[in-house]
């Protein structure tokens, strides 16, 4: 159960710093040859991603992959 709550506020958090970058699921998820829906899911906290993902991520939003765990 707690794992489910940790990925929900990772989800949480990258949403948060898509938007403060304002960029759409879909203009992020085609910056790091994903689907839209693969964001989709990463953002709803229902998939655990690897380490490689969330680095494509953070080279996505141009932050570093520390910021990405900042309040968490």
């Amino acid at each position: 159960m707690e794992k489910d709550i940790e990925l929900k506020q990772l989800g949480l958090r990258i949403k948060e710093l898509r938007k403060m970058k304002n960029i759409t699921q879909e203009e992020l998820a085609h910056t790091i040859d994903k689907d839209q829906q693969s964001i989709q899911r990463l953002e709803a906290g229902k998939i655990n991603p690897s380490f490689l993902y969330l680095q494509q991520i953070a080279k996505g939003l141009d932050i570093s992959l520390s910021e990405v765990f900042e309040k968490l």
